[in-house]
C-alpha cells in the first residue's frame, strides 16, 4: 500500500494538551487551597466557593447562547474564574456577593472581549476589584480560624497586613500559623502550604514556568526587605511573603496565559513590576494588600511588553 503524503500549515508539531485539559489541571490545582480554606473557616466557606464557580458557570452558559456562541462551559474556563474569585473573598461574606462577583467576572471581565483567548485582564481580579469598590466593608471584613474563634460562630480579626498597616506589633503572629493559614483573610489565599502544593503540581507537570511567580516573589521579598517598616534593610520579608494573597495571586493569577507576556523574557519584567507595585502599595499605599491592582496594572502592559520582547523573526535583522 502506497503512503500518502499529507501537506498541511504549521505548526507541525503536537501535544495531547488542549485548552481544556490545561483549564481543569489548573483547577485541580486550586483543589488544596479550597479544602483547606473550608477546614480553617468552616463550611460557609464552601458555600461561597459553590455558589462562586455556579454564578460563573451560568453567567458564561446564558451569555454564549444570548449571543449565538458556541457554550464552551464545560472547557474549565469558567470554574477557574468562580473558583478564584471566591478563594478572595473573605469567609462571612454575604450569600449574594460571590454571585454578583462572578456575574460581573465573566460578562464585563472575560465575554465583553469575545471570550477565551481575548480578555486583558484576569477575569476574577476584574471581579474583585469591582466587589472591593462597591462593597468595601464586605470585602474588608475578616474573621479568625474556627480554632482561634473557639465557642463563637464568627470573631472579627485583621488581616496580619492589616495589622502591620495599623502600626500594631507583630511579633505574636507566628511565621508557622501564617504558613498554615491560622490567620484572618481571604478563603483561598491563607493556607500557603497548600497553594504551594497545587503550584508544585502545575509547575512539575508544565503548565506554568519559574519566571513570573518566582520572580515575584522574589522582587517582593528584596523590596520589603530594604524599604520595610523596621527600617532601612531591616523589613520582614518572610512576613509579606506569607501573608496576603502574594501566593496565590503568583501562582495561579499573574500566570494566566491570556493576560501574561508570551517570552521568559516578558515574563521576568511582568514579575518584577508586579513585585513592585505590590510593594510600593503594601508599604506605601492607603490599602494594606496590593495584589489584585498589581496584576491588573502589568496585565494592561503586557501587549507592550510583548512588543518589545518578542523573538526575532528567521531571517530578520
Amino acid at each position: 500500500m502506497k503512503s500518502r503524503l499529507i501537506v498541511s500549515a504549521s505548526p507541525h508539531l503536537h501535544k495531547d494538551e488542549s485548552v481544556s485539559r490545561i483549564m481543569w489541571m489548573v483547577a485541580i490545582a486550586l483543589i488544596p487551597a479550597g479544602a483547606a480554606g473550608v477546614f480553617i473557616f468552616g463550611t460557609g466557606a464552601l458555600r461561597i466557593i459553590i455558589l462562586g464557580v455556579a454564578s460563573a458557570l451560568a453567567t458564561e452558559g446564558i451569555l454564549q447562547a444570548l449571543t449565538k456562541r458556541k457554550v464552551s462551559i464545560l472547557d474549565g474556563s469558567a470554574v477557574i474564574t468562580g473558583l478564584l474569585l471566591a478563594y478572595n473573598l473573605p469567609p462571612k461574606v454575604p450569600f449574594w456577593l460571590p454571585i454578583i462577583g462572578s456575574f460581573f467576572s465573566i460578562a464585563i471581565g472575560k465575554q465583553i472581549f469575545g471570550g477565551l483567548g481575548q480578555n486583558i485582564f484576569n477575569p476574577a481580579l476584574v471581579g474583585r476589584v469591582f466587589l472591593m469598590a462597591s462593597w468595601p466593608k464586605y470585602m474588608t471584613t475578616f474573621t479568625q480560624p474556627l480554632r482561634a474563634g473557639a465557642g463563637f460562630d464568627a470573631v472579627t480579626s485583621a488581616t496580619p497586613l492589616a495589622a502591620l498597616k495599623e502600626g500594631k506589633v507583630l511579633e505574636s503572629i507566628s511565621k508557622w500559623d501564617l504558613f498554615l493559614g491560622l490567620r484572618a483573610g481571604c478563603i483561598g489565599e491563607v493556607c500557603i502550604f497548600a497553594l504551594l502544593l497545587g503550584a508544585a503540581f502545575l509547575l512539575l507537570r508544565g503548565y506554568i514556568s519559574w519566571h513570573i511567580p518566582v520572580t515575584y516573589v522574589f522582587t517582593v521579598a528584596v523590596f520589603t526587605f530594604i524599604f520595610g517598616s523596621r527600617g532601612l534593610f531591616a523589613g520582614d520579608w518572610l512576613f509579606h511573603i506569607l501573608s496576603g494573597g502574594l501566593i496565590l495571586g503568583a501562582f495561579f493569577m499573574a500566570t494566566d496565559y491570556v493576560t501574561s507576556p508570551l517570552t521568559y523574557k516578558g515574563q521576568v519584567i511582568f514579575g518584577i513590576g508586579c513585585g513592585i507595585i505590590t510593594a510600593i502599595i503594601r508599604l506605601w499605599g492607603g490599602y494594606p494588600e496590593g495584589v489584585s491592582y498589581a496584576i491588573l496594572m502589568m496585565n494592561a502592559a503586557t501587549p507592550i511588553i510583548d512588543r518589545y520582547t518578542r523573538h526575532r523573526v528567521y531571517g530578520i535583522k
